[in-house]
């Protein structure tokens, strides 16, 4: 029997499938929606990501992504800059931005430490992150890497690193989620908790 092999649709199926956590039938799901459009949309398509790709980079400051030379939070002045929030990734100052709650400003490692992956203090912006303090009347560093492995040594990393400056650590506090039972909670969330508890 005879594969069915068109070559286009294919390679898009392989593109698709390239992207994280997309699997091959959610990749064929997408190629099939994409070839269902009409032209005008799929050139706006295309479009967006070639414009997203030439456009952005990373923000001179606090390595944000951004279209401009500083990003909107650099930019602001009503932001306190001596106060700094340390997060792996650009997706994380977009979930703080949505509290609304944080009116400092932020620097973005892109990644952590993991040897495993032959990641080192090097490939991250840490260097960046001391001129920084270095530079400007900084007063706390927050370390908001998440809760991992990776996260949990980058953070401890990088404070060894900061503390000798006179420059005040915190760890973002982790525990019980909103609407979570304790019964479900593993033992790590649950000591997080306790050790990061609060009058009330």
């Amino acid at each position: 029997m005879a594969e069915y092999n068109v070559a286009p649709l294919l390679n898009l199926i392989d593109q698709f499938n390239r992207l994280p956590g997309i699997g091959r039938k959610t990749a064929q799901r997408l190629a099939y929606f994409v070839l269902k459009m009409p032209k005008d949309e799929a050139e706006k398509f295309s479009n967006a990501i070639l414009d997203a790709r030439n456009k952005i980079r990373y923000c001179k400051v606090c390595h944000n992504l951004t279209d401009e030379e500083l990003c909107p939070v650099c930019r602001n002045s009503s932001r306190d800059k001596s106060i700094i929030c340390v997060v792996e990734d650009p997706r994380d100052v977009m979930a703080l931005e949505r509290t609304g709650e944080f009116n400092a400003t932020y620097h973005v490692l892109n990644g952590v430490i993991s040897p495993l992956n032959g990641i080192g203090p090097d490939q991250l912006s840490i260097k960046e992150l001391l001129d920084r303090i270095n530079k400007s009347k900084v007063e706390e560093v927050i370390m908001a890497t998440n809760p991992t492995v990776e996260g949990e040594a980058t953070a401890m990393y990088i404070s060894k690193l900061i503390k000798p400056l006179g420059v005040k650590v915190t760890r973002l506090a982790y525990g019980i989620p909103v609407g979570g039972d304790l019964e479900y909670a593993d033992e790590v969330t649950l000591s997080r908790a306790l050790a990061g508890r609060g009058e009330i």
